[in-house]
């Protein structure tokens, strides 16, 4: 399931949820496995991905902040890669995404994107998808967890 799917055709961008890490688990359960595809004429990649529900929360922050014209970068941390989304890349006219693997391989991809009015909404819907398939546990008591609502 997507998190993430900015496209215009051409090039295309994608945050795919796999799914959990290690379902059953506690507090394991919480942890998402995801990858990162980037797919264009020039340049094809995937990079593994893990998720926290702190990096959910991060990304439905990054998109008010995208929503507002603002440009994000979000999972800039030291265990993934760092992704930037431009609502407006001055250069291009249009959206931007940059993905760094500083950590792993070194490589960038920069990737500009003919993005549709509203897509932050569209990404939304996404992220509350991925919720109500995936939602957090929280700890009620020593060693008893019920979902989060």
């Amino acid at each position: 399931m997507d998190l993430i799917h900015l496209s215009d055709g051409d090039n295309r961008f994608r945050v795919r949820v796999l799914g959990r890490r290690m379902s059953g688990v506690l507090p394991l359960h919480d942890l998402l496995d995801a990858e990162v595809l980037i797919e264009s004429g020039f340049v094809n990649g995937r990079l593994a991905l893990s998720l926290f529900p702190k990096d959910l929360a991060s990304w439905s922050k990054a998109l008010d902040t995208l929503a507002s014209g603002g440009d994000v970068c979000w999972t800039d941390d030291d265990r993934s890669p760092e992704i930037q989304i431009q609502a407006l890349n001055e250069e291009h006219g249009t959206a931007a995404v940059r993905v760094e693997d500083a950590a792993g391989s070194g490589a960038s991809v920069f990737l500009p994107l003919c993005l549709e009015e509203g897509w932050p909404n569209d990404q939304r819907r996404l992220l509350e998808q991925v919720r109500l398939e995936w939602p957090s546990e929280v700890q009620t008591s020593p060693g008893a967890y019920e979902w989060r609502r």
